[in-house]
């Protein structure tokens, strides 16, 4: 069964995007995956197919309704429904490798991309949404959040990427991040390819990479360290 992403939005044009060029788009079109895009609208009852309200309490901007939004989460993943049911949001959990690897051992996903101020709560509680976060910053809406997490899933599924050992040796699939990269031409502006590099000797390779990983990771993400401390 190919993995199966239903997207609820209030701008449908912007799927598939950037999804369907390179690899992602050679995969939605071989049918590795499928992607729907659910305009919200259409489940508002209306003649202004209204979608939001002044948010209760008084306060700035709008709030999406339940009742709108369960009716389009109803429409799109019944009860029976194994994918899980994701909301785009700043206050989510962050989105992470391990997490990423999870949803693409899935079936697929049934994506909310919240705009204005946010979702009414109720509609989070009663559809039991799990909220995930692509960074400590704010976006116009849920949509290009939704999008960096497709994209990061599709690259996972079997089939997509030419060689899957690529994919087990970048940033974060083994809590540091990558190590520097080079190909030809062997000299450029005076700087060389490092010498072990070149050197034909795989164990030294490696142990260089691993050191120049640990080295950035603890320059530049040491948290990660913390989550993931080093062996000994």
């Amino acid at each position: 069964m190919s993995f199966s992403a239903s997207v609820l939005t209030l701008y449908p044009e912007m799927f598939p995007g950037a999804l369907g060029l390179s690899l992602a788009g050679r995969a939605l079109e071989a049918g590795t995956w499928s992607l729907q895009a659910i305009q919200i609208r259409d489940f508002a009852t209306d003649k202004h197919r209204t979608v939001d309200d002044t948010p209760a309490g008084g306060g700035a901007g709008m709030v999406m309704r339940a009742d709108v939004l369960a009716r389009a989460i109803d429409h799109s993943s019944p009860p029976d429904d194994p994918r899980p049911r994701l909301l785009m949001s700043p206050r989510g959990k962050p989105l992470t490798q391990s997490r990423v690897r999870e949803l693409a051992a899935g079936p697929g996903a049934v994506i909310l991309c919240g705009r204005f101020e946010g979702v009414d709560q109720r509609l989070i509680e009663a559809r039991g949404l799990e909220e995930v976060s692509v960074g400590d910053f704010i976006l116009s809406g849920g949509e290009p959040a939704a999008l960096v997490l497709l994209d990061a899933v599709v690259r996972l599924l079997p089939g997509v990427m030419g060689n899957a050992v690529s994919g087990e040796e970048e940033s974060f699939e083994n809590g540091l991040l990558e190590h520097p990269h080079y190909t030809r031409p062997q000299e450029f502006e005076g700087r060389e390819i490092p010498e072990v590099l070149i050197s034909g000797n795989h164990k030294k390779i490696a142990a260089w990479r691993r050191a120049e990983s640990e080295a950035l990771t603890r320059a530049r993400r040491p948290d990660l360290l913390g989550a993931h401390p080093l062996p000994k």
